[in-house]
């Protein structure tokens, strides 16, 4: 196996002005093949990154005149619907034969948004023995070393972003149309907050404004992503802030959870704890906020801060996870109330962390 990697210690700035020209060569030689077959990836409960990734560029290289096809472990919130391709997207939960069969009459597999094997659900298998081209773009730190082609970068603000300057990199600028700009501009948008957080480098900024370019409705797209909810939604985000929220002013943090029961009482959808975490970040002297939400056996948990408190850490080394520096995810086996419960004791161990944090 032949293995590139773009150093995450080279500034940001600078590897977008030149990805490295080997990678972007062998990738290119990759794609650069009509009759070959190119299966897209992104990981499990896929975001607006992930979606928006994966639909941009699939679009791109479908215009090139490759044959393409994105899977999915499981499906996405219904408010990327609208995204170009969106209905031809094969859910391994819903037809695996059918997954299966792209995998087998593929040669190329390009993966999105991920860095652990473990994030693919129960395509990991499949994706460990597929024995064929892989290519990993990423932005999230650490990754494993299970593709052919690693394209990592985390200081990026999205893969999203990433995937744009791969595709000018790799001479399939001119492949681009409004749907895939609009995808892309849905990666970086959701995977930034609304452009609140992991938009420190003006890089970031350029590719947006280059992205409207091609005539994108952003208004239109930020409607139907965060003004497309249940009304269920709504009512459910108001007793979470009421009932389900603890507040610990001593160390500037905050946690909200959700529980079986109360998903069940507000006729919960996945998406519908979209940006639930966020809140608790505009109250006065908050910066790490955490949501935890009740699943079969298990309990999820999403991580957000502001300021130098690395949420990634604090989720790597006490809920299996990891992510970005202000955004981070894990998981937990154990009950709602003893994942609490630990959370509760956690807090005064990173005490003078999050005081150096209020400091700055």
């Amino acid at each position: 196996m032949h293995y590139f990697y773009i150093c995450i210690r080279i500034k940001k700035s600078d590897v977008l002005k030149e990805l490295d020209k080997e990678i972007i060569k062998l990738f290119g030689e990759l794609i650069d093949n009509p009759n070959q077959k190119v299966v897209i990836l992104p990981h499990i409960n896929p975001d607006g990154d992930a979606v928006g990734s994966a639909l941009g560029l699939s679009r791109v290289l479908k215009n090139s005149g490759l044959q393409v096809e994105v899977i999915s472990a499981n499906d996405y919130p219904s408010f990327y619907n609208w995204i170009e391709g969106h209905e031809q997207v094969t859910l391994f939960s819903k037809n695996p034969k059918k997954v299966q069969q792209l995998l087998d009459e593929s040669s190329l597999l390009i993966c999105l948004d991920f860095n652990h094997l473990s994030r693919t659900g129960e395509l990991k298998p499949l994706v460990e023995n597929y024995g064929k081209s892989c290519v990993l773009i990423d932005h999230h730190p650490y990754p494993e070393d299970f593709a052919d082609v690693l394209i990592s970068h985390p200081e990026c603000s999205s893969t999203a972003e990433l995937v744009y300057h791969v595709l000018k990199a790799s001479g399939l600028e001119q492949y681009l149309d409004r749907e895939a700009a609009s995808a892309l501009f849905c990666g970086i948008m959701t995977d930034t907050g609304s452009f609140d957080y992991n938009v420190s480098d003006p890089q970031t900024f350029q590719t947006v404004g280059e992205l409207l370019k091609f005539g994108i409705d952003q208004d239109y797209i930020h409607a139907q992503v965060f003004d497309n909810y249940s009304a269920d939604r709504m009512r459910l985000l108001g007793y979470c802030l009421n009932e389900c929220m603890e507040v610990f002013p001593e160390y500037h943090a905050a946690v909200m959870y959700l529980s079986k029961e109360t998903q069940k009482k507000f006729n919960f959808v996945p998406g519908d704890s979209e940006g639930f975490v966020n809140y608790p970040l505009s109250i006065k002297g908050i910066h790490f906020s955490t949501l935890f939400s009740e699943k079969d056996g298990m309990v999820k948990a999403s991580f957000r801060s502001k300021g130098e408190f690395a949420v990634n850490e604090f989720a790597s080394e006490n809920f299996n996870g990891g992510g970005h520096r202000n955004a981070a995810g894990g998981e937990v086996f154990a009950s709602l109330e003893e994942t609490l419960d630990k959370y509760r004791r956690l807090l005064p161990v990173y005490q003078e962390k999050l005081e150096k944090t209020k400091s700055k």
